[in-house]
């Protein structure tokens, strides 16, 4: 007896489910200057490495001789490949059949996807485009059976959030995002979408419209000139080609899993290499700016630096970069936008790259130059002290290793979020640090002796001088309040040699981590 047959079937069908949404739907969207699913698998991993799981997942449609007419596929792809020859879980959205919005077998192989890396330790990415529930008449997700929860069971959002504090999940939009497929982007260590092809959007126009009475484009809703600095979207990618070389870079940065260590390459950028061009780039003058970039550049490994939501909350640069081969997470405050101070936006930066940082036991270098919260009515009302705290708290509750170089100001609470336990600490020459910025210290402690002065703005800015020029860069050094206080040039210098010192720590940090409850 053979099973010629049946085998005859499965490869029938296997061919049948590649040809996706069919030759017009595909067609539509390339003119779009799209890819197509399967395109996008074999763009983004490495060459030949992806193997497909419920390749025939979908509905035959059967003649009354029991022979497939036609097929219509899952419009979810899902399995396993690799990127930078590391394995990973990968789970992608078919636009092509159904706009994404997901048939009963796409549904199940989407809640699949976080499975499967959560199985296998490894991490997920996500290419998305599509549309979440339907009420057309007809549509899977009408039946309860399909869409809704088991009593029993676990929220099918529980592994969802599980992934996050376990492997590492990236995730990019590539077209219309609307629905769970929006909630699925954000709940990603690293999101990207495309400048001219994505939105992400909760509810598309017709929704908006017939709730709120707003006649909005896709554009206009969720755009990338909205949501690359709503926060929503970490970096914004030229085309698709340029996406998932972001999410590749990303990753290459990050260990598989919170059970593994970050993994130390062998760089070509001297330890010993000094710069110094940085010990005359603080200006004396303490109202001119400087370039942050340009210490970045110098201090880490030459074109490492892997910026993170540049044009959210831009008072805060933070990213992934190399030092000595060792990746590590990088913050440092932008003087060039609000001084540097902590809005909002910055400060939720700042708690996202600790908790990157913490999860996946990467080191955190800081560079500060933090003149504290961010003041006035409109940071009042943005509430600005609770998300400020988040950081605070979550920098004193960090567990990987954290070096702090104060480069210029560091005052106030709001500095406790620049600094972890056990924070290796080197200080510029031009450190100044305090409870207060010298301006407003006088303006509080000295108000009363400056209102009854004959000329009080001559009275204020002659304390302010005094109180400068008494304060000394050397101070913090001879009260042994900071590890050292160094030459500018040599400060990659002494970061590679902290990176040799913290190689026993990183071993040692090999398992998920968890923290209470932040403001």
């Amino acid at each position: 007896m053979s099973w010629k047959k049946e085998i005859e079937e499965i490869d029938k069908r296997r061919n049948l489910a590649k040809q996706q949404g069919g030759a017009e739907a595909t067609k539509r969207h390339h003119l779009k200057g799209k890819l197509t699913a399967r395109e996008r698998i074999d763009a983004i991993l490495d060459t030949n490495t992806f193997k497909e799981m419920g390749a025939i997942a979908g509905e035959a449609n059967i003649d009354e001789n029991g022979v497939t007419k036609s097929y219509d596929p899952a419009n979810y792809i899902v399995g396993m490949g690799k990127v930078n020859k590391k394995n990973v879980a990968i789970g992608v959205e078919d636009f092509t059949v159904k706009g994404g919005s997901p048939n009963t077998s796409g549904l199940r192989k989407s809640i699949y996807a976080e499975h499967l890396a959560l199985n296998y330790k490894i991490p997920l990415i996500r290419l998305l485009e599509g549309g979440g529930g339907s009420v057309q008449k007809g549509a899977d997700q009408d039946d309860p059976k399909v869409w809704g929860d088991a009593l029993f069971g676990k929220p099918r959002f529980n592994v969802i959030a599980e992934v996050m504090g376990k492997i590492p999940v990236v995730s990019a939009a590539l077209g219309p995002v609307a629905g769970f497929p929006a909630g699925r982007l954000v709940t990603s260590h690293f999101s990207v979408m495309t400048q001219e092809t994505a939105q992400v959007m909760v509810a598309g126009p017709a929704v908006v419209k017939r709730a709120l009475g707003v006649d909005l484009t896709k554009e206009q809703l969720g755009g990338a000139t909205i949501h690359c600095r709503s926060g929503i979207i970490d970096n914004l990618a030229n085309d698709e080609e340029h996406a998932f070389k972001l999410l590749r870079d990303f990753l290459s940065f990050l260990p598989s899993n919170a059970w593994e260590r970050t993994n130390k390459l062998q760089s070509n950028d001297s330890p010993k290499r000094t710069a110094p061009d940085l010990n005359s780039l603080i200006p004396r003058d303490r109202k001119i700016s400087y370039d942050i970039f340009q210490i970045l550049n110098s201090v880490l490994d030459q074109d490492t630096f892997f910026e993170l939501s540049p044009l959210y909350g831009p008072g805060l640069v933070v990213g992934l970069a190399r030092l000595d081969g060792q990746p590590v997470g990088i913050a440092a405050n932008n003087c060039n936008h609000n001084a540097g101070a902590m809005t909002v936006e910055s400060a939720q930066k700042m708690r996202r790259l600790i908790e990157l940082c913490d999860t996946f036991h990467i080191p955190i270098v800081n560079f500060v130059d933090e003149p504290g919260f961010m003041i006035g009515l409109e940071a009042e009302k943005a509430g600005t002290i609770r998300y400020g705290m988040a950081a605070v708290a979550a920098a004193s509750q960090a567990t990987v290793p954290w070096a702090s170089i104060r480069i210029r100001k560091s005052y106030g609470v709001a500095s406790a979020a620049h600094f972890g336990p056990n924070t290796y600490i080197v200080d510029w020459p031009s450190v100044e640090s305090g409870a207060l910025p010298v301006e407003g210290g006088v303006a509080v402690a000295f108000h009363r002796q400056i209102a009854s002065a004959e000329n009080p703005e001559l009275m204020r800015q002659e304390l302010e001088k005094q109180l400068i020029e008494a304060q000394s860069p050397f101070l913090a050094a001879e009260s042994f309040s900071a590890h050292d206080i160094i030459e500018p040039s040599q400060t990659r210098q002494y970061l590679c040699q902290w990176i040799d010192w913290i190689q026993p720590l990183l071993d040692q940090l090999i398992k998920p981590v968890s923290f209470s409850i932040r403001p």
